[in-house]
């Protein structure tokens, strides 16, 4: 701890990008700070530290009551460095949240076979090892559309997602496992819904949309968030039944989705690093550092 004024502020610490990574340099700055004012609400200080110091020596990490892995942007371009760093984290008893085992099998959107499985609805899905132009003139028939969307299993942020019509020739194809899925319509005819949770609790709700004439609601592809007051009832039921498959632990958590003809379909449950969008919440994160506090008072 250390003082503030008169405050005695807890310190956790908070993963950040990689140092020599210049892609998200000048916005997760904004972020943490955006955090760490939430933070001080419940009298908690962050420390930022890359991710990428801690690959191979926990020991940076396990003086912390604390650590959250809320800003390890990249991660999926260094995915073996990832898992490897999860794995160490686990194993030294770092007091990570999200736990350091849903950060190493969230990072890969194969969890949602598993989910899937549960009887969560996903949009439907091809899945390959890598992906040849035969599997993608298969799945336009399969699906019955003339837009697909391919992106890599592991990825963040659209990185490595492209869209192809029926005819086309696929062109960037992710490297690696991939999903290729039937472009949805109402993506960007009506947007993604996000749902924010934290310490088991709904904190509130986001539409994201994408510009004209992009399909990607990521605010660096020119995509807005808007406040939802109160999210449709379908789509709370469909967070908490993707909460509630899940057994471990959850700190935090933004359940992504998308209404199709068939009803709500789970896009991604982001528990690594999601941005919480802070500056949405009508509480502007109290509930977010109220459940940090509470997680540091557990001592879990």
């Amino acid at each position: 701890m250390f003082l503030a004024g008169d405050r005695a502020l807890t310190q956790i610490a908070i993963l950040t990008p990689a140092a020599d990574d210049p892609a998200y340099k000048s916005h997760w700055p904004v972020v943490l700070e955006r955090l760490s004012t939430a933070l001080a609400m419940a009298d908690v200080s962050a420390v930022p530290t890359a991710w990428t110091d801690h690959v191979e020596d926990a020991s940076g990490l396990t003086g912390y009551p604390l650590v959250l892995g809320v800003l390890t942007w990249g991660y999926y371009e260094r995915h073996a460095d990832w898992l490897a760093a999860t794995t160490l984290w686990a194993r030294a008893g770092v007091r990570i949240a999200n736990p350091a085992s849903v950060l190493g099998w969230n990072s890969d959107k194969s969890y949602l076979r598993r989910l899937e499985t549960a009887g969560i609805p996903i949009p439907p899905t091809a899945w390959s090892d890598q992906v040849t132009q035969a599997e993608v003139d298969a799945a336009f028939g399969r699906f019955g559309t003339d837009t697909l969307v391919v992106k890599p299993t592991v990825s963040g942020g659209a990185w490595k997602t492209v869209k192809v019509s029926r005819g086309e020739t696929l062109t960037d194809a992710p490297d690696g496992a991939a999903m290729i899925q039937p472009f949805l319509p109402e993506l960007v005819a009506d947007g993604e819904l996000s749902l924010l949770f934290f310490g088991g609790r709904f904190s509130h709700a986001v539409m994201k949309r994408a510009t004209a004439g992009d399909f990607r609601v990521q605010v660096q592809y020119g995509g807005s968030y808007v406040y939802v007051a109160e999210p449709p009832a379908g789509a709370v039921a469909l967070a908490e039944r993707v909460l509630a498959a899940i057994e471990e632990p959850l700190l935090y958590a933004r359940i992504d989705m998308v209404e199709s003809p068939a009803g709500w379909v789970l896009m991604e449950a982001e528990l690594v690093e999601p941005d919480f969008y802070l500056s949405q919440a009508p509480d502007a994160g109290r509930q977010f550092a109220e459940a940090v506090k509470a997680r540091l008072s557990s001592g879990a």
